[in-house]
């Protein structure tokens, strides 16, 4: 299969200072779209940045207002967006509440990027833009529990609450993808597999195992690898074709939990999230 041409494209990668964002913007790169790299460590973006060959932008989404500055710099030196792919995230092990008053995990990984959609939410429009989104098979152990989704729980447990992370970034694509009729703005989401990267440097237990021993290599896959996913979905010359789909991997269509697959708790989550950060 030919690899689309992508230039002209704009194409705005969040979590790109390295693994599966660093190696899908440089594929994308190499079709010959334009890519804003955007990562939190400023030496890592830069020199990813340096390949792609354009400028990169930094934010932290433990910080709302890193957020915002960045829309504001993105909304400076993008014209078009054509992609936003929403890729950020981190997984937290000890409970840590943000200055802006939310606990990290759900920030970093579904409030910060909801808000930097809102925020660019014309640009996006008029650029008929598509969200792609990585969630994760791990939604699957994540519980929504409206009152209480976006404050430290005790006992605190790093991976249900970042499964409960990428249930809401599951169920935010589904209610993006709900409003194409009136945005333009269509989205997806995907399972990117399990990913021999750093993402789990500071785990511990099993998952410290999985990410990083040699016997783990044997079930993880690359970057690279992880990567495709989200090149097909940036790639696509219809967008329409998978609005409001769940990819595992490369599959589509792929089978969602209970909660992500409730449209109307979907809506709930929505109006909480405007709720909380004011919009």
């Amino acid at each position: 299969m030919t690899p689309t041409d992508l230039t002209g494209r704009t194409i705005v990668i969040t979590g790109a200072s390295s693994g599966i964002g660093a190696s899908a913007a440089r594929t994308l790169a190499a079709r010959g779209a334009t890519v804003i790299p955007v990562g939190r460590n400023h030496e890592r973006t830069t020199e990813v940045a340096k390949v792609l060959g354009t400028e990169p932008l930094f934010a932290d989404f433990g910080k709302l207002e890193d957020v915002r500055a960045l829309a504001a710099a993105l909304l400076d030196r993008a014209p078009t967006i054509d992609v936003l792919v929403h890729n950020a995230g981190a997984v937290v092990h000890e409970p840590k509440t943000t200055a802006d008053g939310f606990e990290l995990t759900a920030q970093a990984n579904y409030l910060a990027p909801f808000l930097l959609q809102h925020l660019l939410a014309d640009r996006l429009s008029n650029s008929k833009a598509r969200a792609v989104i990585t969630s994760s098979a791990a939604h699957r152990m994540g519980r929504l529990q409206l009152d209480t989704v976006f404050t430290v729980q005790r006992p605190y447990r790093g991976m249900p609450v970042y499964g409960t992370s990428k249930l809401l970034d599951l169920m935010w694509a589904r209610a993006l993808a709900r409003r194409t009729d009136s945005t333009g703005v269509t989205a997806v989401a995907c399972h990117p597999g399990v990913v021999r990267s750093a993402f789990a440097d500071a785990s511990p237990g099993p998952m410290r195992w999985l990410y990083g021993s040699r016997l783990g290599r044997l079930v993880t896959i690359s970057n690279a690898e992880g990567a495709e996913p989200l090149v097909h979905l940036a790639s696509l010359s219809d967008p329409r074709t998978v609005n409001g789909q769940y990819f595992d991997r490369m599959k589509s269509n792929a089978s969602i939990s209970r909660q992500a697959a409730d449209e109307a708790l979907g809506e709930q989550l929505w109006a909480r999230t405007v709720e909380v950060l004011g919009l």
